[in-house]
């Protein structure tokens, strides 16, 4: 086993100790409360269930700034009494339906509040102290965690027995400045990603109120919210007539290649740059997709986007959406995205969406007469979507930072 990590503060140069966990954590008793058992109001003592720690709650779990279920009859809790949770205690979630299985949370900020771990968690207090922070990371790195997935059971419902998790290996630094260090370096590494979070939803938020105020609603002509300067009812206009919609062009197995001339753009390439198929095929231009183009991708996924790669031959499951004067093309865009959100919302909980031509072309549209309005309007709503992006791409790019780091910076086994 190694005993020193990959990557360090400089300050340090101790080696690292390994201890079993069950040499290092003593357990405490759980509860066995379904969620119907508690209560989103009040109660008596604060529980931490599992599906909560596997889907909401970070390394970190501060109970003072966190809403958790409450368990209302407190003569159940005294039974519990010398296992209330205190800051440092480590709840692994012992039940997943993957390998998420001991995802784990450290417990913070426990005030005069009665906490007590919930049902399907393994609850640990550490035997020796540790500086807050670094068993709430530790245990959720790869660098640990992959000592579990050996020990986990069952088929569509995963699981670790406490008893198998007690041979697994523990490694912290002697030191706990260098303890201390760590779990601030990782909870500064969560601050931004939260601060970055919030104002991507934020911005999606205002987003979403902008297409429902920027746009009448049924029956109406004219926008609860208007630029200044533009007056009047909008004009009720079938798609078709304003905008046609070319099929892309199908194509069999052979004629897709691993390298040629064109690439050919698939739905799933609007989210990854990889797995690319090539053509050498020369086609009619309609069938090609440059820089700039509207497309609409109406199969699996769905809705429009505007093409920012070089040019393409576009596949069947994408149309070409090509433009009449009448129709500027970042406010067809958003007119697109509105449609999109309007569709989502009334699908009355259909897993399938069935979007055709003829169906896009046969929609009537409310859009403004003047074509400076229109232009307003999507470049306003194109500003938020670059910020969104923006705010979303730091914050991916933070997590695949953190992910790094925490394969770095423990010791790995074996």
């Amino acid at each position: 086993m190694v005993d020193i990590p990959n990557i360090r503060f400089k300050e340090f140069t101790d080696d690292w100790e390994w201890r079993k966990l069950g040499k290092v954590f003593h357990s405490l008793q759980n509860n066995t409360f379904s969620r119907a058992d508690l209560s989103t109001e009040q109660g008596v003592a604060k529980n931490i269930h599992y599906g909560d720690i596997l889907v909401k709650f970070r390394e970190i779990l501060n109970i003072g700034k966190e809403h958790l279920p409450m368990i209302t009859n407190e003569s159940v809790v005294a039974k519990y009494k010398t296992s209330f949770l205190q800051n440092g205690d480590i709840v692994v979630a012992d039940t997943a339906e993957d390998e998420t299985v001991g995802k784990c949370s450290e417990i913070a900020g426990v005030g005069k509040e009665t906490v007590i771990a919930g049902l399907h968690t393994i609850p640990y207090r550490p035997s020796t102290h540790f500086a807050s922070g670094y068993l709430g990371y530790y245990m959720n790195s790869n660098a640990y965690h992959r000592q579990l997935l050996p020990l986990m059971q069952g088929i569509k419902v995963t699981s670790i027995s406490k008893s198998a998790m007690q041979n697994t290996d523990i490694v912290y630094p002697k030191s706990q400045d260098e303890q201390a260090k760590i779990g601030l370096y990782f909870g500064n590494f969560d601050h931004l990603i939260i601060l970055y979070q919030r104002k991507y939803d934020k911005l999606k938020e205002i987003k979403k109120c902008m297409l429902q105020k920027m746009f009448p609603q049924k029956n109406k002509r004219i926008p609860e919210i208007r630029f200044a300067g533009f007056t009047g009812d909008w004009e009720l206009r079938k798609l078709g007539e304003i905008a046609t919609f070319i099929n892309g062009r199908a194509y069999s197995q052979p004629e897709l290649l691993s390298e040629g001339k064109y690439k050919v753009l698939r739905v799933g390439n609007f989210y990854t740059n990889n797995s690319w198929y090539y053509s050498d095929l020369e086609l009619e231009e309609k069938y090609y997709a440059d820089y700039g183009d509207l497309l609409y991708t109406w199969s699996a996924t769905f809705g429009p986007h505007i093409w920012l790669g070089d040019r393409v031959i576009y596949h069947y499951h994408i149309w070409k959406v090509e433009l009449s004067d009448y129709l500027d093309k970042y406010f067809a865009l958003q007119l697109f995205e509105k449609d999109k959100s309007d569709i989502l919302l009334n699908k009355n909980g259909s897993t399938m969406i069935h979007i055709t031509k003829e169906g896009m072309e046969d929609k009537k549209v409310i859009i403004p007469k003047d074509i400076r309005e229109q232009c307003a309007i999507g470049q306003l709503l194109n500003h938020l979507d670059l910020l969104i992006t923006l705010y979303r791409r730091k914050c991916d790019e933070l997590k695949e930072v953190k992910k790094y780091m925490l394969q770095n910076m423990f010791p790995q086994k074996g």
